[in-house]
């Protein structure tokens, strides 16, 4: 049976070579590669993505893991790559870019999972629970817990990623909104917008703020180092300020009852903060004094938890008040298991980060094919610079910002300082416009069902999209200097 499949797969490959002319792959004396957007190759590779990423736009509804399709597509469309430059025995060609490109995600992986394992470890640690029965506690009214979710929600993304402070602050909402669904939509849709403007300022804050810090892009204002991203701090809290001061005189003025819960911090907690804001310190240090990549600095301050674990471990009896039995017992006792930091590497959302596989790889393939070419001169030529970051925002929306932004930057159009920190605003910022336009949204769909929906958030696009063209003129306002 084996026989016959290959025999098969074969036989369809040479009639596919066999029926396209060769003249359709030109080439560059100073690359060799292939110039493919009009061969069979180029438009199989197109509908294998078109399709994969739809199955991904269908994952709350289909339960598929949005890992999956992509992955399955980037490794049909570098075989067909692979397939075509053996043809043309220049196979080199394209393992060439292939590890560059596993290069590149292997640095963002990396990095994401040093971040993720300190997340896990913080909310082990109950800091997030801790700080959702405080705030619930507090007896706010309900129109200063929609502020409150909002501010903290800006403010902690920047360290922590949108999705978790997304989600923390829901739980907050859904503990104290009861059934008020009109706070619950108003409030959500404020976290949403508040937590994607908060990652837009700051390296950790995005994903794709974390890829044009990592890619070191040089242009001739400098280098776009750590500290530049923070000039978008006062546009990204414009973004977020507007859409909120529309919403709040929607929000119910309401008392909701006083919760007495209370939830303490675990042993350790603190200096678990502690150690990844050293951490953090330590990525910039080594990209900006040594010009070291900054996933080094990161994976060197995941040992600085590795080692804490160790302590934690081994003086795991200070958290069963000193009764050693009760650790020889934990299983029959119900008492707290000793702290492993393994533990919190593998509750890491793996799916996220083998999605990132795929996207990298894919939108490498199309590039390496030369359809991102052809898109880069159609929008940075055609349309303008401004104009085409303004529309990477828009399309953000409904593809995920990552891909957009990797397309991007394997692009690498030549653009001032400023345009580049205007793609990244508006790629952080773009996918608040629908709620499902952001991993942050996507999930508050999910963890408050039926009382924040995707119509819900339409409703309230206008006041958004008048957020986002306010913090794009803020943007170019205040720092003209950089265009």
């Amino acid at each position: 049976m084996n026989y016959y499949f290959t025999l098969s797969a074969k036989f369809f490959f040479l009639l596919v070579f066999s029926c396209i002319p060769a003249t359709v792959y030109a080439t560059t004396d100073s690359q060799q590669t292939l110039n493919l957007t009009n061969h069979l190759i180029g438009y199989s590779g197109l509908v294998i993505f078109i399709i994969a990423y739809a199955l991904v736009m269908a994952e709350e509804f289909t339960n598929l893991r949005k890992s999956k399709p992509v992955m399955l597509a980037a490794g049909i469309i570098w075989a067909m790559i692979g397939t075509i430059y053996t043809t043309h025995d220049i196979p080199h060609i394209a393992e060439q870019a292939i590890r560059h490109n596993l290069l590149e995600y292997a640095e963002l992986m990396l990095f994401l999972l040093a971040a993720m394992t300190y997340i896990n470890a913080m909310e082990e640690r109950n800091i997030f629970e801790a700080l959702r029965s405080w705030l619930v506690r507090k007896g706010f009214g309900l129109r200063q817990l929609f502020w409150i979710t909002g501010i903290l929600s800006f403010l902690i993304s920047p360290l922590a990623d949108n999705l978790t402070t997304a989600l923390l602050m829901c739980a907050v909402i859904l503990a104290v909104g009861c059934n008020n669904n009109q706070f619950i939509l108003l409030a959500c849709i404020n976290i949403v917008v508040a937590a994607n403007a908060g990652g837009a300022f700051s390296p950790f804050g995005d994903i794709t703020t974390l890829m044009v810090w990592q890619k070191n892009i040089t242009t001739h204002q400098g280098v776009i180092d750590f500290w530049s991203f923070f000039v978008l701090f006062l546009p990204s809290l414009v973004n977020w300020l507007v859409p909120a001061s529309l919403m709040h005189f929607a929000v119910p003025d309401e008392q909701p009852p006083c919760s007495s819960d209370f939830i303490p911090m675990k042993r350790g907690a603190k200096r678990i903060v502690m150690l990844f804001l050293l951490t953090i310190t330590t990525a910039v240090s080594f990209h900006n004094f040594i010009h070291l990549p900054p996933v080094f600095g990161m994976l060197t301050g995941l040992s600085f938890l590795q080692f804490f674990g160790y302590y934690l471990k081994k003086t795991a009896y200070k958290d069963h008040h000193g009764k050693i039995d009760d650790i020889e017992h934990e299983g029959q006792m119900g008492s707290p298991v000793a702290f492993d930091v393994f533990t919190k590497v593998a509750r890491a959302e793996w799916d996220t980060l083998l999605f990132f596989y795929g996207v990298v790889l894919c939108v490498g393939g199309l590039g390496f094919i030369g359809y991102l070419s052809l898109v880069s001169e159609i929008m940075y030529i055609d349309w303008g610079t401004t104009n085409a970051n303004v529309a990477v925002g828009l399309f953000s929306a409904i593809v995920d910002n990552i891909p957009v932004m990797f397309a991007v930057l394997t692009m690498m159009p030549d653009m001032s300082m400023g345009q580049w920190l205007l793609v990244t605003l508006t790629a952080g910022v773009g996918g608040s416009l629908l709620s499902i336009g952001s991993a942050a949204g996507v999930a508050l769909m999910g963890q408050a069902r039926g009382k924040y929906t995707f119509f819900g958030h339409l409703k309230w696009a206008p006041a958004i999209a008048l957020g986002y063209a306010s913090s794009i003129f803020t943007h170019m306002w205040l720092n003209s200097h950089l265009f």
